[in-house]
């Protein structure tokens, strides 16, 4: 069987935590060890540095009579040292004094060291008899008989590593309770500091279309968490204003559907009471066909609105010159305004790359509705601008203002501001939904104002349409 990490952030950030503090540790604890061996090494140089003066002192002191002193005088200068373990031989490689439990290998006394002032032995480590040991020798000049000595001098170390695996093992048992502590508390703190995002997953489990009105408390949160707890609540509000749309939108395209049915079933039920002419049924069919004709829109407006939302509408590359389309939409809507007795003006000039035949269909909307909502006796102005990579159209009427609640939602489909009002002569309702969506389709954008009696509709499109 094969172990797997679970997968979660508490366990898996508590782990990267301990890893870290394990490493701290070893390398604290190697840091340590080192230091402790340094001291024990410094003493015994110290120790054994103390004694070769002492046996310096001795061999250079002429009061000895004999070698034989010496040697008993060398003899009782190492009583109480256990751990010491001496060498002195001649020049000619003769020992001459030798004291301790074990006999110091030859290897040691092939480089002896010059005896130096305020500079340290290097240590040399041996094994005899199973027994750690280290020293070092050196070359003592003693001025008798023009002769000098080799001197080695060592010490065990044995108990010196006996203490270091007693001190490593207690590293490794505070370190291993320690690192177990810090993986325990890490976990937890990793549990407390997740809370948030674990009240967030409640309150998304508690979402639904009926229930959208929950909200995270973002001040509550911590720092780090508080740009998603704030991005959760935006995405719950576009979320429930779009159910919202959705919702309205589904209710206005019943009612869309039903009025042209209903008035289908009434003139068929009516033509059906009693026998009729054939011219009586000839006007029926008529009738039917007008309202066959409004239902044909309405459903090939609602393909083009479906295209637009799957980004399956792809505008062609053309040139066109925006004033001489609008100029073509002017001549066309001429005898529609003159019977308002609205007047129709255009300024300015300016050219774009992009799909004539959807542009045509975009000004055409905002044209119509202008026309629609501009009082009689008032005045319509379509101007072009041109900045260095766009061109702005703007297509201003007098007229009442449009109310500041209604401009958001202005470009919803079937929405009007009047839901009251007759629906016969306003169309479908989406004209300028479907306005939008072509000059998206463009890589531009459409928005309205209104005041002081005059409603703007601007559309801004950029020259060439990026990929």
């Amino acid at each position: 069987m094969t172990f797997r990490l679970p997968n979660t952030i508490a366990v898996r950030t508590s782990l990267l935590f301990t890893l870290l503090a394990a490493g701290v540790l070893i390398v604290m604890g190697l840091m340590i060890r080192s230091s402790v061996s340094h001291h024990f090494n410094e003493l015994d140089s110290a120790l054994l540095e103390g004694k070769l003066e002492l046996i310096h002192h001795i061999l250079l002191d002429n009061a000895m009579p004999d070698d034989v002193a010496r040697i008993q005088q060398l003899s009782n200068a190492l009583v109480g040292h256990h751990d010491l373990v001496v060498r002195v031989d001649r020049p000619a490689g003769h020992t001459f004094f030798a004291e301790g439990h074990t006999a110091i290998p030859d290897q040691t006394l092939l480089e002896p060291q010059l005896s130096r002032s305020k500079q340290a032995f290097k240590l040399s480590a041996w094994i005899a008899d199973g027994i750690s040991y280290q020293g070092f020798a050196a070359q003592l000049p003693t001025g008798i008989n023009n002769e000098g000595f080799v001197v080695a001098i060592g010490t065990e170390t044995t108990h010196h590593q006996l203490f270091l695996h007693d001190f490593e093992r207690q590293l490794a048992l505070v370190g291993g309770s320690g690192l177990l502590l810090i993986a325990l508390l890490s976990w937890l703190a990793a549990r407390r500091g997740l809370r948030p995002v674990q009240t967030m997953a409640v309150v998304a489990e508690g979402i639904s279309a009926q229930q959208l009105q929950q909200r995270l408390n973002s001040e509550s949160v911590p720092l780090e968490l508080q740009p998603l707890a704030r991005a959760f609540n935006a995405m719950l509000d576009r979320l429930g204003d779009s159910l919202q749309r959705l919702s309205d939108f589904s209710s206005d395209l019943a009612h869309e559907l039903r009025t042209p049915i209903n008035n289908l079933m009434t003139q068929t039920q009516v033509s059906l009471a009693k026998p009729r002419t054939a011219q009586d049924y000839q006007e029926i069919l008529y009738s039917s066909l007008e309202e066959y004709e409004r239902l044909a829109r309405m459903i090939s407006d609602m393909l083009f609105l479906a295209k637009a939302d799957n980004g399956l509408m792809m505008p062609n590359q053309q040139t066109i010159e925006l004033s001489a389309e609008i100029d073509a939409l002017l001549e066309f809507y001429d005898a529609l305004a003159a019977e308002k007795s609205i007047h129709l003006h255009r300024e300015g000039h300016g050219v774009i790359l992009g799909d004539s035949l959807m542009i045509r269909r975009a000004f055409s909307n905002l044209l119509s509705n202008a026309i629609r909502h501009t009082p009689a006796g008032g005045s319509i102005t379509l101007s072009i601008t041109q900045e260095e990579n766009t061109r702005t159209v703007h297509i201003e009427n007098t007229g009442a203002d449009i109310p500041p609640e209604q401009i958001p939602r202005i470009f919803d489909r079937f929405y009007r501001g009047d839901a009251s009002r007759q629906r016969t002569d306003e169309g479908a309702g989406l004209g300028l939904a479907i306005t939008k969506s072509i000059i998206h389709a463009h890589h531009g954008d459409v928005y309205v104002s209104s005041g002081q009696g005059k409603t703007r509709f601007s559309v801004t499109l950029p020259i060439v349409m990026s990929k």
